[in-house]
């Protein structure tokens, strides 16, 4: 079956590039991209084609680190460090998924925001309890969303309400795994960071993962008041990073949320492993953990998405987040006293679109074969320029002024879900 799309065409191919066909095609073969086109072969004469006349046709969004039970207290407790703002808000807020109608109310909502927003793929952390997480799963499935949802798991330093015994956590991880039956939310390990687990804990979850050879997510060296912790918790670990590899979840596709203090060593050990960096510019900065290397990492080779960390976040639109990223690397440049190159349009795009894509196994841009992850936006609500804006312009525009009613249909794994 041959579907044909009409409009504006933007993508990111590659860091800092940004393609546009003006009024161009994109034409799907039984549900994945056969290609791009700024004319219409002629072996397509006669196949109906689908108008998003002057409309954008951008790659939709991927979040890589957000936490589905903080979305309840989105834009709460900004005035705190991470720390504090963890035992005052954040713990105080999951332990309220205990209750599991409260969690389907809330992550049905979430998932629809999700969507409305223009973000289809996603790596979440859930709370700790097994059956709010399997609710999760199935409201994200629902909604047409994609990615990786994971049980948290914290045997100490979690308070009365929020923390399990090592037995219970494994034996509720074995639960939860065994009840994952979605086609498009699949589970991945998740202890919530090393504080909060013991090494009986970690040893643990590193051997299911092995077992069942699922991916590893977490936070790596966010806050320094966190990284000194680490230190007393694990002295026999010269850095944070030390602290999951020695349990076995170092390794390819293990996602390490902030970063934002990783030295050279740790940023050559997140490269040499293909440990993916999940960039979480609004949160670094809300709870002023700092701002991450991020132009540095990515000379280094690093592999670096964004992620909106609601709640340290303050918002799930990855539009916007984009922008925190952009804007965060301009504060280190203007640090740096002008040496640091800060992140361009298209560069953001990239680490918001691409970059995640990637993550579960998808090509560059809109790549031939993939399956369609895609918004289509209407930015006629903008204002009309002295000039008529370049398609390049228009996308570079709308990175800033993104709003929901101006996504007006999302494809996620070439389903249409809005």
């Amino acid at each position: 079956m041959t579907t044909i799309f009409r409009g504006n065409i933007v993508h990111t191919p590659r860091l800092g590039e940004l393609k546009t066909i003006p009024r161009g095609y994109l034409v799907l073969e039984d549900g994945v991209i056969d290609g791009l086109y700024d004319h219409l072969p002629h072996r397509y004469d006669g196949v109906p084609v689908e108008d998003w006349g002057d409309r954008l046709i951008m790659q939709s969004f991927a979040d890589m680190h957000v936490h589905a039970p903080q979305y309840a207290m989105e834009a709460i407790g900004m005035d705190l460090p991470l720390l504090e703002w963890l035992q005052t808000y954040a713990f105080p807020t999951e332990a309220r998924y205990a209750d599991t109608e409260f969690a389907r109310r809330t992550y049905r909502r979430l998932a629809q925001e999700l969507i409305s927003w223009g973000t289809t793929r996603v790596a979440m952390f859930s709370s700790l309890h097994t059956d709010a997480t399997l609710i999760l799963m199935e409201e994200l499935e629902k909604a047409g969303i994609c990615g990786y949802v994971g049980k948290v798991n914290m045997d100490r330093n979690g308070g009365e309400n929020l923390q399990e015994t090592t037995e219970e956590s494994l034996r509720e991880t074995v639960r939860w795994l065994d009840s994952c039956h979605f086609a498009h939310i699949h589970p991945i390990i998740t202890p919530r960071f090393t504080p909060s687990c013991t090494d009986e804990l970690m040893r643990g979850l590193g051997k299911l993962g092995r077992e069942r050879g699922l991916y590893v997510q977490s936070h790596l060296s966010e806050n320094l008041s966190e990284m000194e912790w680490v230190r007393q918790l694990h002295p026999d670990c010269r850095r944070y990073w030390e602290t999951y590899q020695k349990f076995g979840m170092w390794r390819s596709h293990t996602i390490m949320a902030h970063c934002v203090h990783s030295d050279v060593r740790e940023q050559e050990a997140i490269r040499d492993a293909n440990v993916l960096v999940a960039h979480c510019a609004a949160s670094n900065v809300n709870l002023c953990s700092g701002t991450a290397p991020v132009r540095e990492m990515l000379d280094r080779g690093l592999w670096v998405a964004l992620g909106s960390d609601v709640a340290g976040g303050d918002h799930l639109s990855m539009a916007r987040n984009i922008e925190h990223a952009i804007r965060a690397s301009k504060i280190r440049r203007i640090e740096s006293n002008w040496h640091t190159p800060f992140l361009t349009v298209a560069e953001g795009l990239y680490l918001g679109t691409t970059a995640g894509h990637r993550y579960f196994g998808a090509g560059n841009g809109f790549a031939k074969g993939d399956k369609l992850h895609a918004i289509v936006v209407d930015d006629s609500a903008l204002p009309e320029g002295v000039r008529e804006l370049t398609v390049r312009e228009r996308a570079e525009r709308l990175v800033y002024q993104m709003r929901q009613e101006f996504i007006t249909a999302v494809y996620s794994d070439s389903r249409r879900v809005r």
